[in-house]
């Protein structure tokens, strides 16, 4: 995340913004929504049916889940929803969670 960037993050996320929204109590699409996601509870997305891998998963969204979960979503925990194959580049990731954060009213510490 030391060398993350803000723009290139937010210009990946395109791909991601066909199945979530971005803005705060923004709809849900086929993907729950994702305002404030770094380190929160995985699965607690009002309005939205997650699949009980995930949810069983259990535990945050830290940078190191986020970052697992966003390069093989289907290996990282089994059974899940998501259809995205994931981002291979470690700095597409770094880059996609960088702007993750800032989707936040109280952005988390950058560890």
């Amino acid at each position: 995340l030391a060398s993350a960037n803000f723009d290139k993050g937010a210009k990946v996320f395109r791909k991601c913004s066909s199945c979530h929204v971005a803005i705060k109590d923004g709809a849900n699409k086929i993907g729950p929504g994702l305002w404030e996601v770094v380190n929160k509870d995985k699965g607690v997305v009002d309005g939205f049916s997650y699949s009980s891998a995930l949810v069983n998963h259990g535990g945050k969204w830290s940078y190191e889940e986020l970052n697992g979960f966003l390069k093989n979503p289907k290996k990282y925990i089994e059974g899940t929803k998501m259809s995205f194959a994931g981002l291979k580049k470690a700095t597409d990731r770094a880059n996609v969670i960088l702007y993750l954060r800032s989707l936040s009213d109280n952005p988390a510490p950058l560890e």
